[in-house]
This record gives structure tokens, C-alpha cells and sequence, in this order.
């Protein structure tokens, strides 16, 4: 396996300048604090909310109350939290615990792989019951050095892909909600559709679909990675290896590159999409450039819920995805954000017994509360409060039927770590770019994909 961290650090902290979406104003901290003492360290990735990272310093105080033990928490930025974790990793000022959202996806199955992490299946397996089935496939994970592979992680929360639009700007389209298809090809050729008549109107300035098209936006990978899905495109099979040898499969992915880079080539995507980072459609949707944004967090009506309740309740509109081609109902790739135990942490047992105690329903509801519909709970007994099933709420509770109702699958890299270097290099953003910039074919830019991907495949084997 390549041991290549300064580019992988680099290659993330390029998809970071931003998390779930949505631009964070923070205090950026330039590092985090040393361990002073016994205490217990923590290092969690700081919340968009304030109700966030009050409610998991209420759990702190609760538990230090109760068990005599001290903590020292570390509220952190996105790219500070990888990055100060990764050196931690090699210089041996390691913290106990620590949560990254995106690191979940990229970085954990590495630890992992590593070595790096330590055994929590006592914390998972004493919840068992509690969870979803695909957030505990999410923590387990391969550990090539010891050779086993169990829970390396605690599974928190979870999100997945959402659809967004503007009722009024549909409106004008002469639309309205029941309207929209289900079907999956009359589902998308609408938003072609309504595009069209608001042109026709002069409002040349709004485009019918947001999709991001760049290799710069986590977004694109996350978003593609649904789109195969929706293609049934299947890369991993259950053992993590790789499936792309058949013909059938590399047939799937050209079909879904085809689809998917085709309304960019047609006029109905922003022309600068194939510029855009993780906050870029959540600005162009908000200053309603777009009719409709594809986002894998509910971030976008996250942000308004607080500041203007008219825009949330009666103007923003969340939507499930449409059925499949082939007619399925829509199957959710899910990602799920963990905490974990640093295999060289002094204090394991005091950290997992703090995890024990956070993921209890009393503490942990107002957590994930607190995130306001950004993070779903992997536990479905959470998610029958009312705060979850609020129809009043269109966003939250639209969100809670595609975790509810629909099917979801955890996603590849819970598989294998390998899959976690595919999107961290961003090879769909990359073979996405490759069509709608290079003009290349998309069997071209599939060829080339899927040489990419065989090479990092390559790397991890076991």
C-alpha cells in the first residue's frame, strides 16, 4: 500500500474547504492542544450549529459529574481536525477520541487498515440492537496489520443525497409540486422542461438543474456515487473486491457518465459547475440561479430554518429522488460519520465508556437535535420523535421518510479502504471534467477511470 498522506492530506483538504455543503464561519484553530494530563481528549469536528456543540458539552459535563474523570474537549475545523489528527498519528501526541464527518469516508478505513485505531465492538456490540443495519456494516472495518476485521469505529449519525427547489420559481414555470414525475428519465427531462419555459419568460439567468461537474467538490463524487446506484451499477462485491473486470459493469458506468454529464452539454447546468466546491451550488441555489440542487446533506434548508421561517416552510421544497430506470424505488447510499478510538490512546477503556454513555437516547437525541435535520440518527428509536416526524417541517421530515421508507446501503469504503482513496483522488469528478471540458467520450473516460481505480485497488490489496 502507498503510504502517501502528504498528497492524500493535500488531495482533502482541497474538498474541505467546506463541509456538507455549506460554507462554515468559524474561528479557524490553528492546532489542537497537546495532552496536559490525564485527562480525557477529545477532538470533535466543530458543529454548524451552536445547539451542536452545546448539547455534546452538556454530555461531557453530565458524564465527568458521574464518573470523577476530566476532559478536555477540542471544538475543531474540518481540515484542522484530518490534519492535526494525521500528524497525531505520526508524531504520538494523540488525542483519545475523535470525530471527523468527512474523515468517516475518507481517512477512518486508512486508520483502520493501519492499525491505527482500536477495537470498539464491545461499545458497538452493547448497541447492537439499537441500530440501523447499514450503520453497522459502515463500522466494520479491515485491519491489515492484526488481520481481522470487526468494529473500528462507533457509528454517530448519518446523511444522505436530498433534492431541493424553489415552489415559486416552479410557479412561474407554470408548475406545481404534483406535476413533478416520479419516473426516473420524466423526472429529470421536467426540470429540462420548466428551464425552457423560464428562459422563454427572460429569466435566462436560472438554470433547471444544479449538479456539480468538478473535481474540486466532494459533491460530484458523492452524487455520482448515487447516480450508480441508480444505474444498479455494483463495483465492490461483498468481500470489497472489485467487479469492474466485467464487461456489463463498465457498460453500467458509461451509460450513467453519459447521463449524467449530458445536461452540462445540453445548457441545463451552470456553465462554472466544473468550478465549483462544496459551498458553490449552495450559493447559486440560495441566490436561486438554480430551480433545483442535488445536495448530500440538508444543509441548504438547514441554513435558513433559523433565520427565515417563510422562506423555510413555504418556499424551499425537499424532495425524494425518483424511482430508478429500471423502475425500483429508490435505493440511498448512506455515509455514515464515527467516532473512534486511537489504537495508541492511553485511556481506551475510560474513552470507550465516555462513547458508551454519549450514545445513550437521553444524551445523544439533543446532539443530533441540535444539527437540525443536517444528521439523521442511526438509531431508528431516535428517529421517532417528533422532532423527526414533523410534517409542519417539510425538510426534516422529508428526510426522515427516505431513511424510514426507502432502502439504504452503506457506502464502498465500509467495504474496502481503497474505495475511501477513489473518492479522496476524486476520480468521478476527474472523469466528469474529462467529458463536459475535454470533450473526451464518456467510454473513453470510463476506460480511464477504471484503469485508476484497478491501480488504487492495486495498492490496498490485502
Amino acid at each position: 500500500m502507498k503510504n502517501s498522506c502528504d498528497r492524500k492530506i493535500a488531495g482533502l483538504l482541497l474538498l474541505s474547504l467546506t463541509s456538507g455543503g455549506c460554507a462554515v464561519q468559524t474561528e479557524l484553530s490553528a492546532t489542537a492542544p497537546l495532552r496536559k494530563n490525564d485527562a480525557l481528549v477529545i477532538w470533535w469536528e466543530r458543529g454548524y450549529y451552536a445547539q451542536e456543540d452545546g448539547a455534546i458539552r452538556t454530555v461531557i459535563d453530565r458524564w465527568e459529574a458521574k464518573t470523577g474523570n476530566s476532559v478536555e474537549l477540542s471544538l475543531l475545523d474540518q481540515d484542522v481536525v484530518l490534519r492535526e489528527t494525521q500528524n497525531a498519528l505520526q508524531t504520538g501526541q494523540i488525542p483519545d477520541i475523535v470525530l471527523s464527518y468527512e474523515g468517516s469516508y475518507t481517512f477512518i478505513p486508512t486508520w483502520a487498515w493501519n492499525g491505527q485505531l482500536a477495537d470498539v465492538s464491545s461499545v458497538t456490540d452493547s448497541l447492537k440492537d439499537s441500530y440501523s443495519d447499514s450503520a453497522l456494516k459502515s463500522a466494520e472495518l479491515y485491519n491489515n496489520v492484526a488481520q481481522t476485521q470487526t468494529a473500528y469505529a462507533v457509528p454517530l449519525k448519518q446523511h444522505t443525497i436530498h433534492i431541493h427547489y424553489w415552489r415559486d420559481l416552479l410557479a412561474k414555470a407554470g408548475f406545481n409540486e404534483a406535476d413533478i414525475p416520479t419516473e426516473w428519465n420524466a423526472f429529470w427531462n421536467f426540470w429540462k422542461q420548466a428551464q425552457d419555459r423560464l428562459h422563454a419568460q427572460g429569466q435566462t439567468d436560472i438554470y433547471g438543474l444544479g449538479l456539480a461537474m468538478s473535481r474540486e467538490a466532494s459533491d460530484t463524487f458523492a452524487n455520482f456515487n448515487q447516480v450508480l446506484e441508480a444505474f444498479d451499477v455494483r463495483l465492490l462485491d461483498n468481500n470489497g473486491d472489485l467487479l469492474v473486470d466485467n464487461p456489463q459493469v463498465r457498460q453500467q458506468i458509461t451509460a450513467a457518465l453519459d447521463w449524467y454529464t449530458q445536461f452540462y452539454k445540453e445548457g441545463y447546468v451552470p456553465t462554472d459547475a466544473t468550478d465549483w466546491i462544496d459551498s458553490s451550488n449552495n450559493i447559486a441555489f440560495l441566490n436561486r440561479k438554480l430551480l433545483m440542487v442535488v445536495n448530500p446533506t440538508l444543509s441548504i434548508p438547514g441554513s435558513q430554518r433559523e433565520d427565515d421561517q417563510d422562506l423555510y416552510l413555504n418556499q424551499l421544497a425537499t424532495i425524494e429522488f425518483p424511482n430508478e430506470p429500471d423502475g425500483e424505488s429508490p435505493t440511498y447510499v448512506v455515509n455514515v460519520p464515527q467516532l473512534v478510538v486511537l489504537a495508541k490512546s492511553p485511556n481506551q477503556e475510560m474513552a470507550k465508556n465516555f462513547i458508551t454513555y454519549l450514545m445513550q437516547p437521553d444524551n445523544l437525541a439533543p446532539y443530533l437535535e441540535g444539527s437540525l435535520g443536517r444528521f439523521f440518527p442511526v438509531m431508528p428509536e431516535l428517529a421517532t420523535a417528533p422532532f423527526w416526524n414533523n410534517p409542519a417541517d417539510p425538510h426534516i421530515f422529508m428526510g426522515t421518510q427516505q431513511f424510514q421508507t426507502g432502502t439504504t446501503r452503506a457506502g464502498y469504503h465500509s467495504l474496502s479502504p481503497a474505495y475511501s482513496e477513489v473518492d479522496i483522488q476524486n476520480i468521478w469528478g476527474q472523469a466528469i471534467e474529462s467529458v463536459v471540458i475535454d470533450h473526451v467520450s464518456p467510454e473513453e473516460a470510463t476506460d480511464e477511470a477504471l484503469l485508476r481505480i484497478q491501480a488504487i485497488f492495486a495498492d490496498w490489496k490485502r
